[in-house]
């Protein structure tokens, strides 16, 4: 008598339960990648940005001078001291960043205002076909592309005072002024400082506006001027509205770029810059490397980071307010 003997069934596994595992697999090698792809770029930020800041802000409460600095690290501990030597403005110390400071906010608003009044100017006159207009788009972006030593020094020739072409033009040539003026020391240094600045920095707006230009639709100027709307109706109707996204970001970067602007400056009076035109990066580093005392160097440079932070949030949350009514 044969017994069959009873076999207990296999479990197979599904395709599809087998595809599972390889389904999240997938799913995750999606998901990190990006960030797999940013990770050099942000190892390269930590180390050039945000360990340099780090290291700057603990310098700021130690006592470093010129005798600490083969080891900075064993420098007394000086709390908040430089600090309050740093916005002490009764202090020669504080009174003359205080100084620099209303310098450089007066020099800001006036470049930034001017870049951008002249590189809107010039993106709206070229929104019109004529010839030559691709040759004069190239030309107004030369001093955008130059590099900036080579572009202040240049400069630093012209306004000589002796055989510079900015004397020999307005004196020699159009007798707008008695005599030669200097314009590298005193008083004139500040137009001097704000003439290079603009030149450098309006092309960028140009092109930044230029930019937003295109994305504004020719119907609208083309019913506004069959309503009868002349150009400044619409530029003002029209233009400077649609533009209002592109100028928020615009104004704020050229506010950046130019109150911690320290290559303009330093290329053009040196280490030394004229009261007039004595910007406050270049004070911060006449406090540092000139004076030797790094400690109030760092805490100044603090302060005005913590400023800038403090304008940049309010400018966010002012133009971000301002743009609510129009989404809703």
């Amino acid at each position: 008598m044969t017994s069959t003997a009873l076999k207990e069934p296999v479990p197979r596994t599904s395709p599809g339960a087998a595809r599972e595992p390889r389904r999240r697999t997938g799913r995750i090698r999606r998901i990190g990648l990006p960030y797999l792809l940013l990770l050099p770029a942000l190892l390269l930020e930590l180390l050039v940005h945000l360990v340099p800041m780090v290291i700057g802000i603990v310098m700021s409460f130690k006592e470093l001078t010129q005798f600490y600095i083969r080891d900075w690290g064993s420098a007394p501990w000086s709390g908040l001291g430089n600090y309050q030597v740093s916005v002490d403005f009764d202090a020669p110390v504080g009174e003359a960043l205080l100084h620099s400071f209303f310098v450089t906010v007066g020099f800001t608003l006036l470049s930034v205002g001017l870049c951008w009044l002249i590189g809107t100017a010039a993106a709206v006159f070229m929104q019109d076909t004529f010839r030559g207009r691709g040759l004069l788009r190239a030309l107004f972006l030369v001093p955008y592309a130059l590099p900036v030593y080579a572009a202040v020094i240049t400069w630093v020739f012209m306004f000589q005072h002796d055989n510079g072409l900015v004397n020999h033009v307005l004196h020699d040539q159009l007798h707008l002024t008695g005599k030669p003026s200097f314009w590298l020391i005193g008083d004139n240094s500040f137009y001097a400082l704000l003439t290079v600045s603009v030149w450098k920095g309006w092309p960028f707006a140009f092109l930044i506006v230029m930019a937003g230009l295109q994305n504004i639709p020719a119907e609208l100027y083309e019913a506004a001027a069959l309503d009868g709307a002349g150009m400044w109706q619409q530029i003002r109707r029209i233009t400077l509205p649609s533009l209002r996204p592109v100028n928020q970001v615009l104004v704020l970067v050229l506010f950046l770029w130019t109150f911690n602007d320290f290559n303009t400056p330093y290329v053009l009076f040196g280490k030394a810059a004229p009261e007039a035109a004595d910007l406050i990066s270049v004070h911060i580093y006449q406090a540092s490397f000139v004076t030797w005392n790094f400690g109030t160097g760092s805490a100044m440079s603090v302060l005005l980071l913590l400023f800038l932070l403090v304008v940049t949030g309010a400018y966010l949350l002012f133009t971000s307010r301002g743009r609510r009514p129009a989404d809703v």
